[in-house]
């Protein structure tokens, strides 16, 4: 049984429960979100595995996932790379945001999010049970995509995308 750290709206730990749980009654859980960058300033992206049980087939950032208890971010964030796209590289921190996200069938992401950053320029080796296919793409050809093709990509990461876009923080992780 996989569980996520329920938190406060200051990221304060207040418990655990099932994620499944979690996220069909709309639980505020602690999560993190990695956006990657390779040497030409291009963002990678994956589209998560049709099987996922939200949001399967939808691209978004190069890696998302839940700390597990006891565990902290930064090696969470190592982890889930490692084990969804097939990286290891260092990320750093950027900031935090809580978002409540409407993900389909009964279920919501509120999250309290942690947004991380890396340099990565290689081919990723990601889990097929994860993940389907991924893809570097620029700045200007992710905004024009999902500004006219928004259902393919997941709630979380058009939020995050406009938050990074409105905060100029690619400017400053660039």
């Amino acid at each position: 049984m996989e569980e996520v750290i329920l938190v406060d709206t200051e990221d304060n730990e207040i418990g655990l429960m099932e994620k499944m749980q979690a996220h069909r009654t709309a639980q505020l859980h602690r999560a993190f979100s990695v956006f990657l960058l390779n040497d030409k300033g291009e963002i990678l992206l994956q589209q998560r595995a049709l099987d996922k049980y939200h949001c399967g087939g939808m691209w978004t950032n190069a890696c998302c996932s839940h700390p597990k208890a006891g565990e902290t971010l930064k090696a969470a964030v190592d982890r889930r790379l490692q084990e969804e796209m097939g990286i290891v590289c260092d990320t750093n921190w950027i900031y935090s945001f809580i978002y409540k996200a409407d993900v389909g069938q009964g279920l919501f992401e509120h999250e309290f999010d942690h947004v991380f950053f890396g340099r990565f320029s290689a081919e990723p080796k990601p889990d097929a049970n994860e993940v389907s296919d991924w893809a570097y793409v620029t700045l200007e050809e992710l905004k024009s995509d999902v500004e006219f093709n928004p259902t393919k990509y997941t709630p979380w990461f058009k939020i995050i995308l406009a938050e990074v876009l409105d905060k100029n923080i690619l400017d400053k992780v660039a």
